[in-house]
């Protein structure tokens, strides 16, 4: 996702809720892993866009800005390489997704192994370095999603005059 993006969101994925509201009417699915979900965080006070990687029961942790999941190191490949940083394909068990890390990491490019306790998630933005995610946010409880998105509906480009960007027009995420 990039900024000038307009996403598609189904609020229908997880839950019925009450229009409006947080209150579930009927609990349809629950989120999974790669799954990118749309959150208010209470925590940050604004509605965020993440990847769900750690699921209630897992236990996560990261080094190097590569995820170990229940003691099994995810895999990635470097795709692309500049003096800044890198893009990888991550393996998250069968799904395959792209991810942005810097030369030089970021504080938040390790931690230490967590368990997820029931009702929760951890999340993590693909742009691993430049993300509010779990690391600072803290994990997300299952209440606070809205919904899941695969799609970015249409894309404007806030630099070019607010001109629409037709090669994001419609693309999967």
């Amino acid at each position: 996702i990039v900024e000038g993006d307009r996403i598609f969101v189904n609020k229908i994925a997880y839950d019925l809720r009450l229009p409006f509201t947080h209150i579930s009417l009927l609990k349809v699915a629950d989120p999974q892993r790669g799954d990118i979900i749309v959150f208010d965080s209470r925590v940050s006070g604004v509605r965020l866009v993440k990847r769900v990687v750690g699921m209630p029961g897992d236990v996560v942790q990261m080094r190097n800005n590569a995820l170990v999941i229940n003691h099994r190191k995810l895999y990635y490949q470097t795709t692309r390489s500049s003096p800044g940083g890198e893009d990888r394909i991550e393996d998250l068990f069968g799904i395959k997704h792209s991810v942005r890390v810097l030369k030089n990491g970021s504080r938040a490019a390790n931690f230490a192994a967590l368990s997820i306790p029931e009702d929760f998630y951890l999340v993590l933005g693909d742009n691993r370095d430049n993300s509010a995610d779990s690391r600072f946010i803290g994990l997300v409880p299952r209440k606070e999603i809205v919904g899941r998105t695969r799609t970015v509906v249409m894309s404007l480009d806030y630099d070019n005059y607010y001109l629409p960007r037709s090669d994001r027009l419609l693309r999967a995420l």
